[in-house]
């Protein structure tokens, strides 16, 4: 049983890997064996997180790039595979926030956040796919948010990305499951990272949203390693199109 989560001899790329979610997300699939390939705008958050990876045992390499350069997808991929010698496991996770009012939302708002969490997400997805239905193998794990799926006050751009997320794995799992290629997403609620800590710095709202979570607590990112890994590896080798809500049962309330 163990064997099926265990991730060696595989490679991953982690998008949005320089700090928060990412970060956590590329130092779980190294411990679970995975050589990962880890991108970021910011090359001196890179240079840390293959230290810290290579110190597992495993192979890192950090690529800086922007993902919202329509170049930068392929590139990526390309570098992963001169680099470390594979693809076989995308972690999805690059994306930002502006939380603007639907009658404040400026055009240039909206594409900056769809950009990045939604159009930037597929290319990188559809570069990856490439290589992983040729090979018929491959596992994408999308970073969402519960916010695609209930109405939150987390910004009507956010929120419609990731309801774009949602249903973009699903599409994408029926179109590449045959080839081998598992696509699945994760809907996280309430984490500690950079986009969340000055919300979570108010007392206020942060018994707002523990009002809204059964398990009564804010997630630690590594309530969000074990998913991530299950849907990266064979024990969910025929789990496919589905999103898994790490959310302390949010949820619950949500459907």
């Amino acid at each position: 049983m163990k064997q099926r989560f265990d991730l060696t001899g595989k490679t991953a790329i982690v998008t949005g890997a320089g700090r928060g979610i990412g970060r956590a997300l590329a130092i779980g699939l190294a411990e679970a064996g995975a050589d990962v390939a880890v991108v970021s705008r910011t090359a001196s958050e890179l240079e840390q997180l293959v230290i810290d990876i290579q110190a597992l045992g495993r192979r890192a390499h950090g690529i800086v790039a922007d993902l919202t350069d329509p170049e930068s997808p392929q590139r990526i991929v390309e570098d992963t595979l001169c680099e470390l010698g594979g693809l076989h496991i995308l972690i999805n996770n690059a994306g930002m926030n502006i939380r603007t009012k639907a009658l404040d939302v400026t055009q240039e708002e909206w594409d900056r956040v769809v950009d990045l969490d939604l159009k930037a997400n597929f290319f990188m997805a559809q570069a990856a796919g490439k290589v992983m239905t040729e090979q018929k193998y491959g596992r994408i794990v999308n970073i969402a948010s519960v916010a695609g799926q209930v109405a939150l006050r987390t910004g009507v751009a956010y929120g419609a990305s990731k309801a774009g997320i949602i249903h973009m794995t699903r599409v994408l799992s029926l179109e590449w499951s045959k080839f081998g290629v598992c696509i699945n997403s994760i809907a996280p609620w309430y984490f500690r990272t950079p986009l969340t800590e000055k919300l979570l710095d108010d007392p206020a709202f942060v018994a707002e949203v523990l009002d809204h979570t059964p398990m009564g607590r804010i997630g630690d990112l590594e309530d969000l390693v074990g998913p991530t890994i299950f849907l990266a590896s064979d024990a969910a080798a025929y789990i496919t199109g589905q999103t898994i809500s790490v959310d302390g049962g949010m949820s619950i309330y949500g459907f």
